[in-house]
């Protein structure tokens, strides 16, 4: 519902605030067409009119789009068991899972390369600046560094149909079935260190973001 972006999101769902002009689930529509992928299926829910309306059934983005609605919040991991059997409906026993808040230009079809349960990482990038010291003196300011040793999720992952047997009716992935697919150490990762990542989560990502696109991403 994006409650930290209202007004913003007043009469519209998070995917469809503006960045550069465009709604944030079109520059994610573009970024999968530009990797070579044909079949998209959106989990939709709160103003869910305003993201159909809009993408309809993908035609114009040289894709094919499908919705599969939820009734009553269900979380990302309840959304997603919710939606087994269209994501499976075409005997495809591998699928990507993207959220849809997020900004990137990185290469999906690289997790295909690791293994069956596949998250993507980038590195945290700092939210202060960081005030570098030689003894007692200043040497200098860095402006939101990225901390190259620590990497958070990028909201971009690669499912076998396995997953399914993880995920809860009612529940968010990320508290349920990726802790149990990393106890059984069937989780992996890769991490992708030069490209270009956002999470739309307030005010102020979406006028740094509308300063970076156009720099960033093609």
């Amino acid at each position: 519902m994006g409650k930290r972006l209202r007004p913003l999101t007043n009469d519209r769902p998070k995917p469809m605030i503006e960045i550069c002009n465009l709604p944030i689930i079109e520059w994610q529509i573009n970024w999968l067409q530009k990797f070579g992928i044909s079949e998209v299926l959106i989990l939709v829910g709160h103003l869910k009119e305003k993201i159909i309306a809009h993408l309809g059934d993908g035609m114009k983005f040289g894709l094919n789009i499908r919705y599969i609605e939820e009734v009553k919040p269900l979380g990302t991991g309840g959304a997603l068991k919710n939606a087994k059997n269209m994501i499976l409906a075409n005997g495809d026993n591998t699928f990507f899972v993207i959220n849809g808040d997020i900004l990137t230009d990185i290469n999906p079809l690289k997790l295909m390369e690791v293994g069956e349960h596949v998250i993507a990482l980038v590195p945290l990038r700092s939210t202060f600046g960081i005030v570098e010291t030689e003894q007692n003196m200043v040497s200098q300011f860095v402006e939101k560094p990225t901390i190259s040793n620590k990497w958070i999720n990028a909201g971009v992952y690669y499912f076998s149909k396995d997953l399914f047997r993880y995920l809860p009716d009612i529940g968010n992935i990320e508290f349920t079935a990726l802790p149990i697919l990393v106890k059984e150490h069937k989780l992996m990762a890769f991490k992708y260190t030069e490209s270009y990542w956002r999470s739309i989560d307030s005010h102020k990502d979406v006028d740094e973001a509308n300063d970076e696109l156009p720099f960033s991403m093609n």
